[in-house]
């Protein structure tokens, strides 16, 4: 059985799995890659991804309602569960999809699987990560993302997803999108995305605006593996590659990573969840040189309990430098994850550190 919770010994045991595409664990566990936001069964034949890109999950179902969609190559959703436990869960996740119309209540759905509420709500919160209520909602803001792509205006789809008000649909749906749900309807946020390319002290740099700020910094080694991740990040989008237009916003960020400049100050156009756009926004107020944990973070928000959200909120930052999620250590002190890699993230908190101090010792010769 896997956690939602993952210990380090058995995130070693799990990477060393998808290492060696090892088929032993179909079915024990999934990952999914938050470059792609895509989920596969270990033995999966695609390329290797990245240690700091993957995250575990214990059921399909969790990856999915963590914003995940399955693999075309390896069809994870076809395997069978190894653990009964998961099954269980499973099974669980199936009521609630089969009773989304009824709004099921947990006391019904225990009796069903014979369990105590108690013992259930446990179970699911360990394996998914999330409650029953919390896996419901995010099933029928799905529910109306489908009735939305299909064609339906949105009052219809607001009542076929079982949304008992629009104030409750805009509430839930609108959190989950990132946006209202008639910018959803209408393709999402910028129509037009312009964007570039450059190398950099940290690799190549990607920078992505809209009309009304930057929608997407990236870090990488492969230009064209930017270019097809910005793809996927914004599927409906007109993207257009403007090496000119953009001239001015790549020099802001070059300075910064070359610790020309203490800030790259941008204006942002991100698409996000109402919680992760806290988190951001948190981040932003951290001062350059300095760190905080994850769970200082999360006690700032108010919303002491939500460690683990902060960190995915860090990890599904995608304007990297500029909503500096490279400043977010562990409660240790040890660096943690980096959606654009460990060493980017050393080199960025150094860099800050004596862009700092060097800005510091200008200031005293100032005013001396």
């Amino acid at each position: 059985m896997v956690p939602s919770a993952v210990s380090p010994g058995l995130q070693a045991q799990l990477w060393a799995a998808i290492q060696t595409r090892n088929a032993d664990f179909d079915g024990a566990f999934y990952y999914g890659v938050q470059r792609t936001n895509i989920f596969c069964r270990p033995s999966c034949p695609s390329r290797k991804p990245k240690r700091e890109n993957v995250r575990f999950f214990a059921l399909p179902e969790a990856a999915r309602a963590a914003g995940f969609r399955p693999c075309l190559r390896c069809k994870p959703e076809k395997t069978n569960l190894r653990d009964p436990q998961a099954a269980l869960v499973q099974s669980v996740c199936q009521l609630i999809d089969m009773g989304i119309d009824e709004r099921p209540h947990l006391s019904t759905i225990s009796k069903q699987v014979e369990l105590s509420q108690s013992h259930l709500q446990r179970l699911f919160k360990k394996l998914m990560g999330i409650t029953p209520h919390e896996y419901a909602d995010a099933r029928r803001t799905d529910r109306f993302k489908e009735k939305i792509r299909v064609g339906r205006n949105v009052t219809d789809a607001m009542y076929e997803a079982v949304y008992s008000s629009s104030s409750r649909l805009y509430e839930k749906a609108a959190a989950q999108l990132g946006m209202t749900p008639a910018t959803y309807r209408k393709g999402g946020p910028g129509l037009t995305i312009r964007y570039t390319t450059t190398s950099s002290p940290l690799g190549v740099l990607l920078v992505a605006t809209t009309d009304k700020g930057v929608c997407s910094v990236r870090l990488g080694d492969c230009t064209e593996e930017l270019q097809d991740e910005l793809r996927t990040e914004f599927p409906r989008a007109n993207i257009q590659r403007d090496d000119t237009a953009l001239k001015a916003q790549v020099k802001v960020l070059l300075d910064y990573i070359e610790g020309e400049r203490p800030h790259p100050d941008l204006p942002l156009d991100v698409q996000g969840t109402a919680f992760q756009k806290r988190v951001w926004e948190e981040l932003r107020r951290i001062p350059s040189g300095h760190t905080a944990s994850y769970g200082e973070i999360a006690r700032r928000i108010g919303r002491p309990t939500a460690t683990r959200a902060v960190a995915n909120a860090c990890a599904a930052n995608p304007a990297a430098v500029v909503t500096p999620c490279h400043r977010v250590v562990r409660k240790d002190g040890s660096a943690g994850g980096y959606r654009w890699g460990k060493e980017r993230k050393a080199k960025l908190q150094a860099l800050e550190i004596k862009t700092s101090a060097d800005h510091s010792i200008q200031s005293k010769h100032l005013i001396q």
